[in-house]
């Protein structure tokens, strides 16, 4: 067993008590954009929000909804567009379930806008430390519970079969330096007022990290559990299992479900995924065996 004995206290999120330690937490992906990776993205407001109550419905704890697609070399957006995207659909699925929505966004004013919609969370793949230096200042405003991803600027492929990933990524101490980076977005936000219990850190599988170095991440994520906070791993469909298995993102369930319950028995308190309720029972069955049983010979 790799897990630390470093438990954070539990954290309030709306209607759900998030209790580290006792249970694997389900992510749902909500797609509001027709570019993602995983080819599941929606832009009709009324099928996203469908979309998004059904994902509860099969098992999410939270909601997670992106509107600008962050896949290896994708072009961004315009911050107007991202928030006619998005904003509607939050402030729909709000006023249909008290489950904690995440807005998945770098921007500041997006993710104002989203927090005043009635998202809970802000999830920032640029763990905080990006162009827009508002960010943290307005999640701590708003009193908002923050998702920190640890991620690094690099060149990604062409788009291919099995998608964009990274060939090259320069790492001396992948798990170190990944912890380093993480450190200082705690510090970041913590300098901004965010208070330390509201924080939970991403280690960023598939961001800025060649398809070997996921591998190596998911196996050593015990490592990441001396930083303290609870750990969010969001490997559904990724490309390191696409490269692995050589299959297109829609084929890649199985190897989605090896990668969870990896990273759930090392450490995992939260988990990102699309497909549901296949997941939610992976998890389910991974936390019987991880968390369930004690050795007491």
């Amino acid at each position: 067993m790799t897990r630390s004995a470093i438990v954070p206290a539990p954290t309030r999120c709306r209607s759900l008590t998030l209790e580290w330690g006792t249970r694997t937490y389900v992510m749902g992906i909500l797609n509001v954009t027709p570019d993602s990776f995983s080819g599941d993205g929606v832009l009709s407001p009324e099928a996203a929000v469908n979309r998004g109550l059904a994902l509860i419905a099969a098992g999410a704890d939270i909601l997670d909804v992106g509107g600008e697609s962050t896949r290896p070399g994708s072009a961004p957006i315009g911050v107007a567009e991202e928030l006619d995207r998005v904003v509607p659909v939050i402030r729909a699925i709000r006023d249909r379930t008290d489950v904690p929505i995440s807005i998945d966004t770098s921007h500041a004013p997006v993710a104002g806008a989203a927090l005043l919609a009635g998202a809970d969370i802000v999830n920032d793949v640029l763990g905080f430390q990006g162009s827009d230096r508002d960010l943290p200042g307005v999640s701590a405003a708003h009193g908002a519970i923050v998702v920190a991803m640890h991620n690094r600027p690099a060149q990604a492929t062409a788009q291919t079969g099995i998608g964009g990933y990274f060939e090259a990524v320069p790492y001396e101490a992948l798990l170190k330096e990944i912890a380093v980076s993480l450190r200082e977005s705690v510090s970041t936000l913590i300098a901004a007022g965010v208070p330390e219990e509201h924080i939970i850190l991403d280690p960023g599988i598939g961001f800025g990290k060649t398809p070997e170095q996921n591998l190596e991440l998911v196996a050593r994520l015990g490592e990441l559990r001396v930083l303290g906070r609870p750990l969010l791993v969001g490997p559904s469909r990724k490309s390191f299992i696409g490269v692995a298995l050589d299959l297109p993102p829609d084929d890649r369930v199985e190897g989605t479900a090896a990668a969870v319950t990896l990273a759930i028995e090392h450490g995992a308190d939260i988990v990102r995924v699309h497909d549901l309720p296949a997941m939610a029972r992976v998890a389910q069955m991974a936390d019987a065996i991880v968390r369930g049983w004690t050795d007491d010979s």
